[in-house]
């Protein structure tokens, strides 16, 4: 019973993954540097003092034809030497704003609210997020603005994270899969999700959804913007695999801000739509499937189970090797001990606890 109740969920997982695939590979048309459309880029940073400087000097070192291109810092009320950091930095450098998000806009909170002051005071035909803890490729915002055909209203890029140890390495990976899953959706037309540290969107979409003032709260803000734009239904929304699109964020440094971190994506999930828990079922009955292998152990699960890891392993390769990434088989092995458990794991923590701590602050 137990065996076929496994070959079952890994034969829906396996058709996922193929869709997943074939999604996440999909080309799209490129504008040239001629054409590249104005942009802005805007990072909100709370309490960053250890990131901060390095994000701006990989954003001071963005290649984009001249005058086409700002950058606004918004200091979301940071209580240690962001602020000091950022003045610093920014002083010779009038590409460069700053701003300190006073007004409130909507219902938006925290970080969404800084954003949305900074795109207040944006002039760009492309807003382009990231994130205080990241630092983006030269090509960064060149290749997201360069997907800027007229019928694009959105596009994403793919994010890393430092590999120095196993456990940031498995949390890397965690992110690529992740973005290979969102990737594939989104551009076979049904967006799950996205990532705000590396996400840009046109003007006039965003004025068309009538900006952050029409959204309601939610602690993946990101997502919010990416349905309520696919839900015009006159545009496209992309998410291609480019090497030159790629950001490297800061790893959770412990358990404890991962927790944090997973805890708030999966609250911000829970605003998924029948598709997106669909998926997120196949994933829990697959991985429970892996992990009770030992105990009601068969060389029918046995074998279950190694095609499951397989196959994650071959949906991570090709997009690793667009990206110029190396796919260690030993943070593999690690990611995947580290996936089953926080997959298994995650719906109960959403059950006991609603809340969200991020950056000194509760939601």
């Amino acid at each position: 019973m137990f065996e076929i109740f496994f070959l079952v969920a890994v034969a829906l997982y396996f058709i996922q993954t193929v869709v997943f695939s074939v999604g996440a590979q999909k080309k799209f048309k490129k504008i040239n540097d001629d054409s590249l459309p104005s942009a802005t880029v805007i990072v909100a940073a709370r309490n960053e003092e250890s990131n901060i400087l390095d994000c701006m000097r990989s954003l001071d070192a963005l290649e984009y034809p001249d005058g086409k291109l700002e950058i606004i810092i918004a200091n979301d009320h940071s209580t240690d030497r962001t602020a000091e950091i950022i003045e610093e930095f920014i002083k010779d450098k009038p590409k460069f704003k700053s701003i300190v998000p006073e007004k409130q806009i909507g219902h938006v909170k925290g970080k969404a609210n800084a954003i949305a002051n900074a795109i207040k005071i944006s002039n760009g035909e492309i807003i382009m997020t990231t994130d205080a803890d990241c630092v983006v490729s030269p090509t960064w915002a060149k290749t997201l603005a360069s997907y800027y055909d007229e019928d694009v209203a959105l596009v994403c890029g793919y994010t890393d994270q430092e590999e120095e140890t196993s456990f940031k390495a498995m949390q890397s990976i965690d992110f690529i899969y992740l973005l290979g899953v969102a990737g594939g959706t989104m551009n076979l037309g049904k967006p799950l999700s996205c990532i705000g540290n590396n996400m840009s969107y046109r003007r006039e979409a965003y004025e068309e959804i009538g900006g952050y003032e029409k959204l309601r709260f939610s602690v993946t803000e990101d997502f919010q913007v990416l349905m309520a734009m696919h839900n015009l239904k006159k545009y496209k929304i992309i998410y291609p695999i480019d090497e030159g699109g790629r950001v490297t964020s800061k790893a959770c440094p412990d358990l404890k801000t991962l927790y944090n971190q997973k805890h708030r994506w999966g609250i911000g999930g829970l605003d998924s739509d029948f598709a997106g828990y669909f998926v997120m079922t196949t994933a829990f009955l697959t991985n429970l499937g892996v992990l009770l292998t030992p105990f009601l152990f068969s060389k029918g699960a046995l074998y279950i189970s190694a095609f499951k890891i397989l196959l994650d392993y071959f949906f991570l390769f090709p997009i690793y090797q667009k990206l110029n990434l190396k796919l260690s088989l030993k943070n593999f092995i690690v990611f995947e001990i580290y996936f089953i458990l926080y997959v298994l794991a995650l719906p109960f923590a959403l059950v006991f606890d609603k809340k969200v701590k991020w950056k000194g602050r509760e939601f």
